[in-house]
């Protein structure tokens, strides 16, 4: 089903999805989702629960062979769930440089480390870390394999909402050094006006609705254009004004 392009053409989709579909038993979940990201961009997924977005994103990124339909991914591609997933037997820079190979494996990791915060953490178990800190080190270990493309499935969803906020802030930062793009795939619509270029909203096992974001580098939830734009994305999920 997937085409692997190495490298990515400039101004070409770093990731094209084409028909993409999938069942589970007798229930489609997916009936046919195409979308294009762009290289440096960042494109927020949303939608009710259930309605799809994390089999999207696994699908993407290789991980359900029974889905059908066309992935091109041009360049590489690594992915941050919401559980860190770090394996508690392996300290914290093992873990960042699980499955890397060739020269200065060591000095990538330290480096990526640092990016997040961490650098002295390196020697540290997964045990002695904070939640935000376990999560931290997810992203350094997606870092260190330099992607394309990061997709992102509800990475801070398990975290309190201050480190929320400083791993929200991380990320536009770490954005805006590398020039990776990023599928965000999350339920907060303050999240996704925060952190992306273009808004998909899966509806029906489709793309139902399709909005650009037009706020600026500097966001903020006090902008009436920020406030009008979640109140449109609220309404189009069914949130009732309060």
């Amino acid at each position: 089903m997937a085409t692997r392009t190495p490298g990515h053409l400039t101004g070409a989709p770093v990731l094209t999805a084409a028909d993409v579909r999938r069942d589970f038993g007798a229930v489609p979940v997916l009936a046919g989702v195409s979308l294009g990201i762009a290289p440096g961009e960042v494109v927020a997924l949303l939608g009710g629960s259930g309605s799809g977005k994390s089999t999207l994103l696994r699908i993407l990124a290789g991980l359900d062979a029974e889905a059908t339909g066309e992935i091109d991914l041009r360049g590489t591609a690594a992915v941050v769930f919401q559980e860190h997933r770090l394996l508690p037997w392996k300290r914290v820079a093992a873990n960042v440089a699980l499955g890397l190979a060739g020269p200065d494996v060591a000095g990538r990791v330290a480096r990526a480390l640092a990016e997040v915060g961490l650098a002295d953490r390196h020697r540290a178990w997964p045990a002695e870390l904070s939640g935000g800190q376990a999560q931290r080190v997810a992203v350094a270990r997606a870092l260190v394999r330099e992607p394309d493309v990061l997709l992102l499935d509800e990475p801070f969803g398990a975290l309190d909402a201050l480190t929320r906020l400083r791993m929200q802030g991380l990320l536009r930062r770490l954005r805006a050094e590398h020039g990776f793009a990023a599928l965000l795939v999350t339920h907060d619509v303050e999240e996704a006006l925060l952190l992306a270029d273009r808004l998909l909203v899966l509806e029906d096992g489709v793309i139902a609705e399709e909005l650009p974001v037009h706020l600026g580098p500097t966001r903020s939830p006090d902008d009436p254009a920020f406030g009008a734009l979640r109140r449109r994305l609220l309404d189009r999920l069914g949130v009732p004004a309060p």
